[in-house]
């Protein structure tokens, strides 16, 4: 599976992003998905994650209410939509995918075996 994440850019605080990734790969379907983040300096963190049916998805604290996770598993893609953001949400985010995450591993980076590229989010205060 390749990820290419695309939709950062520069936000108000306030102000709303999407981010995608797309997916190669005929079994986009059966893998988990997920989005980390890393800021400068910081270590890298959990944002949010997706079961393959997307019956499940799991949010770090920091980003639940304001950030959803979905996935089209006809068009191979799984999106953030980023609301009320702030200026701490500033990173680089990155998008993950694993086939056999079980439930209790989701927040965790080695956990997942394919990572995408990173977009870069910056929101102004």
């Amino acid at each position: 599976v390749q990820l290419q994440a695309s939709g950062g850019g520069l936000v108000q605080a306030g102000g709303s992003l999407r981010l995608l990734c797309a997916a190669s790969g005929r079994t986009f379907s059966s893998y988990a998905m997920g989005w980390f983040r890393q800021a400068p300096g910081k270590e890298r963190e959990f944002v949010a994650a997706i079961s393959w049916s997307g019956g499940s998805t799991y949010y770090a604290d920091s980003v639940k209410g304001r950030f959803t996770i979905s996935r089209d598993n006809v068009k191979n893609t799984v999106y953030l939509q980023m609301n009320s953001l702030k200026p701490e949400d500033t990173a680089v985010y990155y998008c993950v995918a694993d086939p056999t995450i079980d439930s209790g591993s989701y927040y965790y980076p080695p956990a997942y075996d394919y990572w995408g590229q990173g977009t870069l989010v910056t929101v102004s205060s």
